[in-house]
């Protein structure tokens, strides 16, 4: 290709507005027809992504600015999709750290800005959503050389240049006080500050697997960056697998990007990000190149999972009514085609045929995988998230999570003795004006199982919860995780208003009159710490007596909402969530009843 090209990563804390930003690139630079309805957020084409206002994949995308190709990749903010950030800051030669103007760095910042400055890049620095009120766009600024100072970046990443900018209003601009007008001041940076990519067209062709992907027509496609040579479509090319063996194939197809659609190419150059079919077994980190002349290049490491859950087939009372894939056979399938496109997960077989270990980079990470395979119509059952152990030096060491927490005062006491019981050690506390604390912990995962829930009591819902994979470090004493005994079913049947208000005083209940329950069947959550078998089906013995209340107006409380995320979090060992496509349901593990 012979125009000049930028490769360029946008990288942030999640909802600082990466996503937001991209779409007011994309719209000013032409790529869309006068007229044509663009929705918002339109990186974000999952459905889970719209839903959650999160980016869950690395999507590329391509815009033409000034005779220049500007190769752009929105990158996910939440540390549980790190994998796809770190192999995607191995495509760029620069990036734009997006900085929110009201909070500052955050800890995805911190994470996603060390993976940058260990690739040597130099970010650009875009404080956005100036427009809020209480933004303080230079104190963002500060707080972010200091972030720079304190994770070793060196004088030139330190004098990093930035800009002000709105991508909800679509403008970006190097002077506070000037009038935002477009975001050409952000294109022009883009074409000063990152440098264009090194590669040698005549060398032998060397292109690396960053990311992959799937087509039902192609089969797996392959995306990455051209590091030297030339690639064209119909070529033979050869595969050096990560064991070194060197696999020959045809270029099926190779398309390169333009706004949000691939385009097919003929050929391209060393510097262009390019996808690529004809690899059926390509994996990240190899490398497509040359078959006369075979040259690898280092491979990526791929962080290691560091939570682990069962997954197996419903064998509830109510097993197959609602899923149209419920055998083994089907989710195991499934599983598998994951694995194709999702780096980060690992699916080993159980002691039974029945369950599979399915290991990920934390809850978000394997709850957006149920929550896909549900609405798939998937129906099966999942078990607590357990942490995975790794043994270093000899000692047998766990995960730990940088926790960051904002709260108000009012919350601070409450959340820092809980987090202690939890083996959370306090870092940093920050008192604010507004009100608002924000606290600092360095704790074990396995401290961070099921607390959500009860940080969401603390803090009345008005906490704001982030956090971060840290490192291994030796295992630590037994963590307090004390959970409220649980309401279970004493039969199956269908939950009645009566039974459920004379029900009341013994704990909150997840369901609502007329849910069908079975016997095991989680429904509510007890007042003590031991679990309380309750017929929630008893019905009120009809009399030819009216009552001198009878008339009244009564009303239950509102049930408990359990969502995935909620229930995953709130299981116990002895339990399952049940997940199909109509329904999340809490059991005990054994129909028996297992006790506490």
């Amino acid at each position: 290709m012979s125009l000049p090209i930028r490769n360029v990563a946008i990288i942030a804390h999640v909802d600082h507005g990466k996503t937001t930003l991209v779409d007011a690139l994309l719209k000013q630079s032409g790529i869309f027809r006068e007229g044509e309805d663009v929705p918002d957020c339109v990186m974000d084409s999952n459905d889970l992504e719209r839903e959650r206002g999160i980016t869950i994949l690395s999507k590329n995308t391509a815009v033409y600015y000034k005779e220049t190709l500007i190769n752009i990749v929105d990158t996910p903010g939440h540390a549980d999709f790190g994998g796809e950030v770190e192999r995607v800051l191995g495509m760029v030669d620069g990036c734009l750290l997006i900085v929110d103007a009201n909070e500052g760095p955050m800890p995805q910042t911190r994470f996603v800005l060390k993976k940058a400055l260990e690739k040597g890049l130099r970010p650009i620095v875009i404080v956005n959503k100036i427009d809020r009120p209480q933004a303080d766009p230079y104190g963002s600024i500060d707080k972010a050389l200091d972030l720079f100072l304190e994770l070793g970046a060196d004088d030139d990443q330190c004098e990093f240049p930035y800009l002000f900018a709105s991508g909800l209003d679509g403008y970006a601009k190097e002077d506070l006080d000037a009038e935002g007008v477009d975001m050409q001041p952000l294109f022009e940076s883009i074409l000063r500050h990152v440098p264009p990519p090194v590669g040698d067209a005549d060398k032998p062709l060397q292109l690396q697997v960053t990311t992959l992907d799937y087509s039902e027509y192609l089969g797996r496609i392959v995306i990455g960056r051209i590091h030297n040579g030339t690639i064209r479509s119909g070529q033979q090319a050869a595969l050096v697998t990560e064991t070194g063996e060197i696999v020959k194939a045809k270029i099926s197809k190779l398309m390169g990007f333009k706004g949000l659609s691939r385009v097919d190419l003929e050929e391209s150059t060393a510097g262009n990000l390019v996808a690529v079919a004809g690899f059926a077994n390509a994996n990240i980190g190899e490398t497509i190149t040359d078959p006369i002349d075979p040259q690898a290049l280092p491979l990526i490491k791929v962080d290691e999972p560091t939570l682990q859950m069962t997954f197996s087939v419903n064998d509830s009372p109510f097993a197959g009514q609602e899923g149209s894939f419920v055998t083994s056979r089907q989710v195991r399938d499934r599983l598998t085609r994951e694995l194709e496109t999702n780096v980060a997960l690992r699916v080993e077989e159980a002691d039974s045929p029945d369950k599979f270990l399915v290991s990920g980079r934390g809850e978000l990470h394997l709850g957006i995988l149920i929550e896909t395979m549900r609405r798939e119509g998937y129906e099966f059952q999942v078990s607590q998230p357990k942490v995975i152990y790794r043994e270093v030096n000899g000692n047998v060491c766990e995960p730990y999570e940088c926790l960051v927490l904002d709260v108000p005062e009012v919350a601070v006491g409450g959340c820092i003795e809980r987090l202690g019981q939890r083996r959370g050690e306090m870092q940093d506390m920050q008192v604010g004006a507004n009100g608002r604390t924000q606290l600092e912990f360095v704790i074990p995962a396995r401290g961070l199982v099921g607390f959500r829930g009860e940080f969401l009591r603390l803090t009345r819902g008005e906490g704001i919860m982030n956090h971060s994979f840290l490192d291994y470090r030796p295992l630590s004493g037994d963590v307090e995780t004390r959970r409220n005994g649980v309401i279970i079913s004493f039969e199956e049947g269908v939950a009645t208003f009566y039974a459920l208000k004379n029900g009341e005083d013994r704990g909150a209940f997840f369901i609502t009159p007329s849910t069908k329950v079975y016997k095991g069947m989680i429904v509510g959550e007890h007042n003590r710490a031991q679990d309380l078998e309750l017929n929630v089906c008893k019905t009120k013995q009809l009399t030819n007596h009216r009552a001198a209340t009878g008339d009244e107006l009564v009303q239950l409380q509102a049930p408990m909402d359990m969502s995935l995320e909620r229930a995953l979090e709130y299981i116990g060992p002895d339990e399952l969530v049940e997940v199909t496509p109509e329904s999340i349901r809490l059991r005990k593990v054994s129909k028996k009843l297992a006790k506490r």
